[in-house]
């Protein structure tokens, strides 16, 4: 089958040879769309990557033009009968113009049970140097045209496939090896809840708490780190219920009317998880639900639904980083909290930034209208503190006021009088 370049396949070979190609996206079709990028340039019939795996030759990724392939996903073959141990050894050439021509393949059964005719072959070795197998084309007529240049096209394709496969397997094994340590920590509770005080700036007192969770090798991995991993494989929910049930196992301790804030993303909402672990609480209007997703959400009537009886049952809402981007700005048209939480981008200088003073200033006269709470977060120095009291934010938290603390220290202080930290930071502590 002679190959059908066209003028738009001469500009991809000159990009692939030149290595403009090189950066491609690790998602799990780009080997397929490399495959058959390549069988349609080199006009071949069947193009495939297959994997060396104890003693067999198995196809893990097939692009066939032929009604029934005698190539498919998955099927293994023993190597010593396949042209890509032949090749890999070489025992057999990388480009074969017609297999019935050369001594070796004419010699193989399959040769003539397919049969090939054009065949081009190349080795696909991985990032860290290992053989994973092979990147094939081929077809059942001879193709004399087939030329080194084509080989070294192919050589190149083969290059980029190796790139996928690799940065998806090493995907693969971070992912493992992140499922295994999420779901032991999940098993064993192994989750240290620390808890953030809230003040009512006007009376300068404690009015709620806000719980965060501390996880195993902190120096290594934030707590927003846990949850996006846990997120990414699907375990995000079981991670999100399990820090929750530990904030609420204290709630009867903490002394009426002060206030616990939880966190809870989207979609442990719609997984319905959150009502069983809200049910058991017998006062939900001194409960704070914040929604801590930062990117925009579609399905904001579910999710309103889903909130619904236990709105009316008390429970208050609060969304966070207000100020910090346009989807936040969609939380809070969307779910009208109770609470809005100015995000510590914010508050930071807002003593000396006039164009931060005035965006405090319309989400002041926003809650003030829609009947909201506004509470800034991230508050970091006492002229920051002076500055959102004289533009009329009621709620504050930060360094400045009170790191997070353990359950024990959060008991003893429930009712303190707001005054500055015994110790500054630099930054503020991560919500999560």
């Amino acid at each position: 089958m002679p190959k059908k370049k066209s003028s738009a396949d001469s500009g991809l070979e000159h990009m692939i040879l030149k290595g403009s190609l090189s950066d491609i996206p690790s998602e799990s079709n780009a080997v397929p769309d490399i495959l058959h990028a390549v069988r349609e340039h080199l006009g071949m019939e069947i193009a495939f990557v297959s994997e060396f795996k104890d003693g067999l030759r198995v196809f893990r990724y097939v692009d066939s033009t032929w009604d029934n392939s005698p190539v498919h996903i998955g099927e293994g073959h023993p190597l010593e009968s396949s042209y890509c141990q032949r090749v890999v050894d070489k025992r057999l050439p990388e480009l074969i113009q017609d297999a019935q021509k050369n001594p070796v393949a004419a010699a193989m059964d399959v040769t003539a049970a397919l049969p090939v005719g054009a065949h081009l072959s190349v080795p696909l070795v991985l990032t860290d140097g290992s053989l994973y197998g092979t990147f094939c084309c081929f077809s059942r007529t001879p193709d004399y045209s087939l030329n080194e240049r084509d080989l070294n096209l192919m050589r190149a394709f083969a290059e980029l496939a190796a790139k996928t496969i690799s940065r998806e397997r090493t995907n693969s094994i971070q992912e493992n090896a992140n499922r295994e340590r999420i779901l032991k920590t999940i098993h064993n509770y192994d989750i240290r809840m620390v808890y953030q005080p809230i003040f009512d700036i006007r009376t300068k007192r404690v009015v709620g708490f806000e719980s965060l969770a501390r996880f195993p090798d902190a120096e290594n991995r934030t707590p927003d780190r846990w949850f996006n991993e846990a997120h990414a494989i699907g375990l995000g929910v079981k991670l999100e219920s399990c820090a929750i049930k530990l904030a609420l196992d204290i709630f009867p301790n903490l002394k009426n009317p002060t206030y616990l804030t939880i966190n809870s993303s989207p979609e442990l909402i719609m997984a319905g998880a959150l009502d069983k672990l809200l049910e058991q609480v017998t006062e939900l209007d001194r409960v704070v639900l914040e929604i801590t997703e930062h990117a925009i959400v579609q399905k904001y009537k579910e999710i309103a639904a889903r909130l619904a009886p236990f709105r009316k049952q008390g429970l208050k809402i609060a969304v966070d980083d207000a100020g910090a981007g346009y989807a936040s700005f969609r939380h809070i048209l969307n779910l009208a909290p109770d609470r809005i939480k100015l995000d510590m981008s914010l508050t930071r200088h807002i003593d000396t930034d006039p164009a931060r003073r005035a965006l405090a200033v319309a989400f002041v006269h926003f809650s003030s209208n829609t009947g909201s709470q506004l509470i800034a977060e991230g508050v970091e120095s006492a002229a920051e503190l002076a500055m959102l009291q004289d533009l009329g934010v009621t709620g504050a938290q930060g360094y400045f006021l009170g790191r997070p603390m353990s359950l024990q220290d959060m008991l003893d202080k429930s009712w303190c009088i707001m005054k500055p930290a015994s110790a500054q930071a630099t930054s503020p502590d991560h919500a999560a």
